[in-house]
């Protein structure tokens, strides 16, 4: 290593070169890093759906959803399955166990769900997919005074004009409904004709069709043949002959009934700021950028818009990206803070062009971090900016330690060249290895499972490579730079210097007072404690059996991981199955009202920020994301907009989502009615499963947990997933009718042409599939009494009432059956002021009293929490896992250049003592601790001990040269004090500008910055006190 050192020292070039390769490097990537919201990374999941058209969930259920469970038991990699079966579809979630190719096991899924033959003949081709995470960016609305129609075309235009744009990809139209044809005959004509639906069904398939014919093979070359008769339009579709009168006239499908171009049946009322109004989503894919996306749609936003009809308006409904750029802005400006506090510091002992130098290594170990983020699929995000303010002040340690080391050798007569190389090597051992095991620490937290775990874990990654480079910078860079300097640099001596700038004079009043508690007090301190090491020690014992009693004692609010607020507030609203949209309509204006009550409230409340809400969005009959679904008369969504959190000076969406809520008066007949202001979770804070047989008792047992969580006053928006579904008609042929000759099937299927309708094609109009249906028209399906009036056609062709051969009766179904794992689920949810009490100790009550009571009065019911708790038990036992196995990572990096098994135990016992200062940090910050507080204790072990490994290096240093252990442990505290301090106040004020971060969004990362800044700042104390002592107590085994 001397002569890699040397080599460099006395080739400044090449170390200069080494620099500015980095440097240039990190610029040159930066130019193409892409920048995100946070990381995307997978979930592992595959989703399988079956549309299953008119069937009711308990039909998709046998019919669908079992036949798939079946099929998949036991295949390797698979997890958990969960089911969906709603009206008209099943969908079934696969989760992939950690540790398997995705892939793999996504191609295995479809190879067995396309080998299954036996799905009812109705249903279409299964979809499956792997789900990939997309960012969203913003919303674009178009609203005005027009139809839905008119709307959704521009809506479309739009979005194939965005996709079109450079680095655009993504990009869907919301809250519209699906195009659908109906080709609508009444009953009476179909008699007048004596034809059935079918009939007109086959005939639209078989005069509307485009087929290739082959070719002609001429002299002069082949010329292709093509059948086109395709029809895509009402206006088409209407002049189809379907039958030849006796007098030879044709009947066209127009001459039998109405041919209608427009949607599926249902309701969805969008209307943005109280106008007509639909949504087009972009959001971001890969490696898009979003940056060059908000630039390209603004530019066509300014000059793509010609198109549109007078009276139609577009804007910008709600933009992440101005979120991201004002935390990111924030996070610059706390990294720049950080930065001025750590070069004041290095200011004090040193002269500014040696501060300079020595925090040089901060731009180098960042730049050549940014180089390798193109190689590792990094991204500029929230979390990897805050891993830059993390590291801000750790990786400028080991230059300190270095710098002071060559100036020691200046002191001693050598000249700059020898001083550099002895003084970087004499440290190299001690730089290298305590890099390494902070490495080491960080490794937990980039290898922790779970979604969160894999969402924190680019915070590691950006940590190891900083710290790897900054090795490379004071090892290669730092040594030739100070040897080589212009002007000789000194620490500022400790004898008195006349000087009349108060700068210079405070600078050199702060070096001496150091020096003094170096080598004055802090020797002198050594001296008195040294004989009384077994009182020190028992004295810390004691700390620590005090400290842990007080942490297990349950009065330190401990949580998972709180929700990332947003800038938009939605509340969500769901009715009864079935019920008319008019009553939905009536109840989401109620909570429209509020939200006017909402907005004076704030503006009394903040009346120097009269916009708190930019604007409002509601729908009713369909939800974010459903594209275009069929609309649900029950469903409900009212969207608030929020400024940026710089613009609305850090108020919190949570409190705006907290005086909605009290503001809403309650809703009559509503099932649901959740709020929400969350841009990311973990997951419901309570969730809890219960499965079984019996939907029945499912349900009572749910409503039991409902009433149990309603007496907790943190608890809010209490629900479960069990809904009863509309009511149904179950139809079932009499005696009469198999008399006749009728079958079930005849009936079922007569039935389901009338009054669902019989798809006689589909068609590709654009990006849309389009169903073109045949049925009776909607005045003949709107009451019970035309079910009975229908004629049903026997096999002799004779037509009879409905009434005379079958039976019916009514009852109600489900809205959505549920399956985990093959049996039934309903799940209990609800939401937690965390400012009253942590989700975790809800829990905790619900299983020592709630559930074992709960278990004896229905013994075949399974309980299992699901949610935020699921993620929290995976986290932490991965996390837990990984623990034991960093420490022993580290000990063997203490152990290998100490050449020693009990030094590195010295070493370490500094890890317990750090861990009370991350606690007594969060208590003193009024944090709770959270995953990330974990997070930072973890990596704060392989922190601390870089401190005591100097302290006991040189240790052994001065006892190969014949000291004894007495005076070898006071010169090691000497000699040592300076830079054990300086590394210590520099990471913690790298750090502060991020404990003391206001932004909500990013509250999450502060507590992970309190656990490393507080517990450096302790064990550097401890360090200090107790290393010392421990170090004499085991020379004699040594």
């Amino acid at each position: 290593m001397k002569k890699i050192i040397g080599w460099f020292v006395l080739n400044p070039v090449a170390s200069n070169l080494l620099m500015v390769v980095l440097i240039f490097a990190g610029i040159l990537s930066l130019s193409t890093l892409r920048e995100e919201e946070f990381p995307a990374f997978d979930i592992g999941l595959i989703a399988i759906t079956v549309p299953y058209l008119g069937a009711a969930p308990e039909d998709a259920e046998r019919g669908v959803c079992m036949r798939i469970e079946e099929t998949l038991e036991g295949t390797d990699g698979i997890f958990k399955l969960t089911s969906r079966a709603r009206e008209g579809a099943c969908t079934v979630l696969v989760e992939i166990t950690a540790g398997f190719d995705d892939q793999q096991v996504t191609n295995e899924v479809k190879t067995l769900i396309d080998s299954i033959s036996t799905f009812p003949a109705e249903t279409e081709r299964p979809v499956i997919s792997y789900i990939t995470i997309t960012n969203f960016i913003l919303d674009i609305a178009i609203f005005g005074d027009t139809s839905e129609k008119i709307l959704k075309e521009l809506g479309l235009s739009m979005r194939d004009d965005l996709v079109a744009l450079n680095g655009i990809s993504q990009a869907e139209v919301l809250y519209t409904k699906p195009d659908m044809i109906s080709i609508e005959i009444p009953e009476q004509t179909l008699r007048e004709y004596n034809i059935t639906l079918d009939h007109v069904a086959n005939a639209v398939s078989r005069s509307s069709f485009d087929l290739p014919s082959g070719a002609l093979r001429t002299a002069q070359g082949e010329i292709l043949l093509r059948t086109q008769n395709q029809a895509y339009y009402a206006l088409e579709l209407e002049d189809i002959p379907v039958l030849t009168s006796e007098d030879g006239s044709i009947i066209t499908v127009s001459d039998l009934g109405t041919v209608i171009d427009g949607f599926e049946e249902g309701d969805t009322i969008a209307r943005y700021n109280g106008q007509p109004a639909v949504i087009v989503r972009v959001e971001q894919t890969g490696t898009e950028d979003l940056v060059l996306i908000k630039e390209q749609i603004n530019n066509y936003l300014a000059n793509g818009l010609s198109y549109l009809p007078q009276g139609i308006n577009v804007e910008i409904a709600t933009d992440v990206s101005d979120g991201l750029s004002a935390r990111i802005e924030n996070l610059k400006n706390s990294a720049f803070s950080g930065l001025i506090l750590v070069l004041l510091l290095l200011g004090i002992p040193f002269n500014f062009r040696l501060a300079m130098w020595v925090a040089a290594g901060i731009p180098v170990a960042i730049m050549g971090a940014f180089s390798l983020f193109p190689v590792l699929d990094l991204s500029i995000n929230t979390l990897s900016v805050v891993a830059f303010i993390l590291v801000l002040g750790i990786i400028v340690d080991d230059a300190i330690v270095v710098g002071e080391r060559i100036y020691a050798h200046e002191q001693e007569g050598k000249s700059r060249i020898q001083a550099a190389i002895d003084g970087a090597f004499e440290v190299s051992k001690p730089v290298i290895f305590g890099v390494l095991t902070t490495v080491a620490a960080f490794i937990p937290l980039i290898l922790t499972p779970g979604r969160v775990g894999e969402f924190f874990s680019i915070i590691g990654q950006v940590v190891v490579i900083c710290l790897l480079f900054s090795l490379i910078e004071v090892l290669f860079i730092l040594p030739g730079h100070l040897a080589h300097r212009r002007k000789n640099y000194q620490s500022v001596p400790t004898e008195k210097v006349q000087s009349t700038n108060k700068i210079i004079l405070l600078k050199q009043y702060l070096s001496i007072r150091m020096d003094k508690a170096a080598f004055v007090s802090y020797a002198d301190f050594l001296k008195r404690i040294l004989p009384q090491r077994r009182a020190i020690l028992a004295g810390a014992f004691a700390i620590l059996i005090i400290a842990f009693s007080f942490i297990t004692s349950g009065r330190i609010n401990v949580q998972f991981f709180p929700n990332i607020e947003g800038d938009t507030v939605v509340a969500r609203l769901t009715m009864p199955e079935g019920i008319h949209v008019s009553r939905t309509a009536e109840a989401a204006e109620a909570i429209e009202l509020a939200a006017e009550e909402l907005k004076k409230e704030l503006l009394e409340r903040y009346p120097d920020q009269p916009n708190l809400i930019e604007g409002s969005f509601s729908s009713i009959g369909q939800t974010l994301g459903g594209g275009f679904s069929a609309p649900q008369s029950h469903l409900a969504e009212i969207w608030l907009y929020l400024p940026s959190v710089n613009q609305r000076q850090g108020i919190s969406t949570r409190d705006i989502e907290n005086l909605w809520r009290e503001l809403t008066p309650p809703i009559l007949d509503s099932v649901e009615l959740t709020f929400s202001s969350d841009s990311l979770q973990a997951g419901d804070p309570i969730s809890l499963d219960l499965r079984g047989r019996d939907i029945d008792m499912l349900a009572e047992v749910a409503a039991r947990v409902r009433s149990e969580l309603s007496s907790f006053p943190a608890v809010n928006d209490i629900s479960d997933s069990f809904r009863s579904g509309k009511q149904e008609i179950k139809l079932n042929l009499n005696r009469n009718a198999y008399n006749l000759g009728l079958t079930p099937m005849d009936m079922a299927s007569q039935v389901r042409s009338s009054f669902y309708g019989l798809q006689a094609q589909r068609v590709q109009r654009g990006t849309e599939d389009v169903r073109i249906m045949v049925r009776y028209p909607e005045n003949e399906r709107a009451s019970i009494g035309d079910l009975e009036n229908m004629m049903i056609r026997t096999p002799t062709n004779i037509e009879v009432p409905f009434s005379t051969v079958a039976d019916y009766t009514i009852g109600r179904g489900f809205s959505t059956i549920v399956r985990i794992d093959r049996q039934r689920s309903i799940t209990v949810r609800a939401d937690v002021d965390r400012s009253m009490a942590a989700p975790e100790s809800i829990i905790a009550q619900l299983k020592d009293q709630i559930i074992p009571a709960l278990e004896i009065d229905y013994p075949d019911i399974e309980f299992a929490f699901s949610g935020e708790a699921e993620q929290r038990a995976e986290s932490f036992g991965g996390l837990f896992a990984l623990f034991p196995l960093a420490l022993f990572i580290i000990y063997a990096l203490l152990a290998v250049p100490l050449n020693s098994y009990l030094q590195p135990l010295i070493i370490m016992s500094i890890i317990p003592f750090s861990l009370i200062g991350s606690i007594a940090g969060h208590l003193i910050m009024g944090q709770p601790i959270i995953i990330t507080s974990i997070f930072g204790m973890i990596a704060l072990c392989g922190v601390v001990v870089n401190s005591s490994l100097i302290y006991v290096d040189w240790i052994n240093k001065k006892l190969d040269q014949g000291l004894s252990i007495d005076d070898a442990v006071i010169d090691a505290g000497k000699v040592r004090f300076r830079p054990i301090i300086l590394t210590s106040l520099t990471t913690f004020m790298g750090l502060m500008p991020l404990m003391l971060l206001v932004d909500p969004s990013t509250a999450f990362i502060v507590p992970m910055a309190i656990s490393l800044g507080y517990g450096v700042l302790f064990s550097t104390l401890v360090t200090l006190i107790l290393i010392p002592c421990l170090a004499k107590m085991i020379h004699r085994f040594k």
